[in-house]
């Protein structure tokens, strides 16, 4: 199994919301964009809070994201893993992000929503042990992945909307 690599964080120096992936699937290395799989609920959710097009170009997506409040990350740095499934990366390849030096750099962040709860998972165990954060928000949103399906997306949109929008408030 080769070792897998997420992609450096998209943020603007205002960002004051942090999301979390836990590495980006297959589609998304292959495309070397965040969430490029044509199922996952993430742009279209991004696109109607920022008011953008969802099928509006990658660049321009990243453009109006590292404007917005918003910036998005993967907890993992790299990793083993077969296929896309969170449930496949092996835990003892897992390498957690820079987050030390994300924070110092990003310091007007005061909440981190997790993408799922491999995300979550994955920066309990390797971030909070090394960073003091608690001064800090944390909350798990659904996973915009396709293999949750247990969600519409009518309702992942109004969950993250209503996070996104009272940690802007």
């Amino acid at each position: 199994m080769t070792t897998l690599y997420s992609f450096a964080p998209v943020a603007g120096n205002h960002a004051k919301i942090l999301i979390l992936g836990s590495m980006p699937g297959a589609a998304s290395l292959a495309a070397n964009q965040y969430y490029a799989h044509s199922r996952n609920a993430f742009w279209p959710i991004i696109a109607q809070l920022l008011q953008i097009h969802s099928d509006a170009p990658y660049e321009e997506k990243i453009t109006t994201l590292k404007s917005s409040p918003i910036a998005l990350w993967d907890v993992l740095k790299s990793c083993k893993r077969s296929g896309s499934l969170d449930s496949s990366i092996e835990t003892d390849t897992q390498i957690s992000n820079d987050f030390q030096s994300f924070f110092a750099t990003h310091n007007k962040i005061t909440h981190v929503f997790f993408n799922g709860g491999k995300a979550e998972a994955c920066f309990k165990r390797y971030v909070l042990p090394e960073n003091d954060l608690r001064l800090m928000k944390l909350a798990r949103l659904p996973s915009t992945s396709p293999a949750n399906a247990r969600l519409s997306l009518d309702d992942k949109c109004r969950i993250w909307h209503e996070a996104i929008r009272l940690a802007l408030k």
